[in-house]
Parts: C-alpha cells; structure tokens; sequence
C-alpha cells in the first residue's frame, strides 16, 4: 500500500500546484494535496484567519486517513502548517507521520513576520511576489487574475504574520528541511527546525531562490521520494 504524502500548499496557491507530481514520483508513493479554504475546490469557504485553528481544521480532517503510513511536506505557508498539523495530530491521537518535509522557510521558533501582522496593500503584495519570483509575468500582467489571486494572498500573508506557537513538548518523527541556496531564509534559522523534534533532523539544499521546488522539481521529487521511502521503511516512530 502507497504512502501517503500530504502536500500543504504555500501562501497564495491551492492544492492543485502539487497535482502533477504523481506524474515523477513512484507508485510507492500517493500524492494527496491538502486544499485551504477559499480556494480550489474549497473556494466557496472563507479565507483563514489564524494558522493554529486552520492546522487543527485541517488535522481533524486528515485523522481518519492516518491509519494507513504517511508523511507531510509544506512549502513556506505550507511548512508552518505541516509542524502544526503533526501537533494537532498528537493531540487527536493519531499516529505519527514517518516524515516532515519542511520546506523553503525559516523554523518556527526563529521567525519574524512582524512585517506581515497588518494587511499588505495590492502594491505591497505585488512587489512580494516579483521578490520571490515563480509567478508567471502574464498572471502578473492580469488584472483578472490579480484579483483572484491578491487576496488569499493577502489572508496567507496575515496567518504567518499572527502566527504566535506556543512552547510544546517537541514532535518524535524525523524532520528534514528543503532549502534553496540563492532563498533568503538564514542558516541559523533553517537549523532552528531541529528544535521541533526528537527524531533525526537533515538539511538539504537545492540550486534555486524561493521557488527552488519549481525550479528544480525533478530533483527536490528525487530526494523527497528517496527520504519519504526510507522513513516508511523503517515504522513509524514510537
């Protein structure tokens, strides 16, 4: 039977930028993308309003799919809410993932998005994703689009910046974190995951800004498979 590999989205995207990664990835491995309210098939919802309830929501949502093997990954957002969910997941009782991939952002414990604790304005937010590249210049030159697109990011944007989590007994799976060595995030503040476990902990770097999972997909998918698969093999942690 297939791991399942939840893929939490980052800030602004839906569910659906992981839909062709089945395409590269092995059979052993079933890619199950997580929607956030407000977009993709949930988009009739309302937009998040604080990361700690979403991850619970979200938690309580995937815990009857935790009988079967599985691991998290997230990118940025993403990422945040990987760790979070794993928590909620605890705290339901459900088993733990055989791995955390945490991607493209800095821990939760060294981050500071003060910058981000009050609503950005379409400007602000504009110049954001021209800094962190990987949105395509014609959705930029959209204003259909734009106005799709601006303001779950604006929300997204809001749930890191009141994003507080409070001091918790560390998670027993096994961490890895995904970084891109021209990405802005600080090695001390990407070493800072491994306070989030008492399970082993790996840093890997891949060529590439923010976006490096785009960028380099086909080698971020190698490595994910390669880690999500060993962790599997040797069981779930006690």
């Amino acid at each position: 039977m297939p791991v399942q590999l939840f893929c939490l989205p980052y800030s602004g995207a839906s569910a659906s930028v992981y839909a062709r990664w089945q395409r590269e990835l092995p059979m052993a491995l079933q890619v199950c993308p997580v929607e956030l309210p407000g977009r993709g098939s949930r988009y009739a919802e309302p937009l998040a309003s604080d990361l700690m309830a979403l991850a619970r929501q979200l938690a309580r949502e995937l815990l009857p799919r935790t009988g079967r093997p599985y691991a998290l990954f997230g990118h940025s957002l993403g990422a945040l809410l990987a760790v979070e969910i794993a928590r909620a997941l605890r705290e339901l009782g459900a088993p733990a993932p055989c791995l955390l991939v945490a991607s493209g952002t800095e821990a939760p414990s060294a981050r500071d998005d003060a910058d981000w604790a009050e609503p950005l304005g379409d400007s602000q937010l504009l110049e954001r994703l021209r800094e962190l590249g990987g949105t395509a210049p014609e959705v930029l030159a959209s204003d259909e689009l734009l106005a799709l697109i601006l303001p779950v990011l604006r929300a997204d944007f809001l749930l890191c910046g009141g994003y507080r989590p409070a001091p918790r007994a560390p998670l027993n799976c096994p961490i890895q974190v995904f970084a891109g060595r021209q990405d802005s995030a600080p090695m001390p503040a990407l070493l800072a995951w491994q306070r989030e476990t008492h399970g082993a902990f790996a840093l890997h770097w891949f060529d590439g800004g923010h976006f490096f999972i785009a960028s380099q997909q086909t080698q971020v998918l190698a490595a994910l498979a390669e880690q999500v698969l060993r962790h599997a093999e040797r069981g779930l942690p006690a």
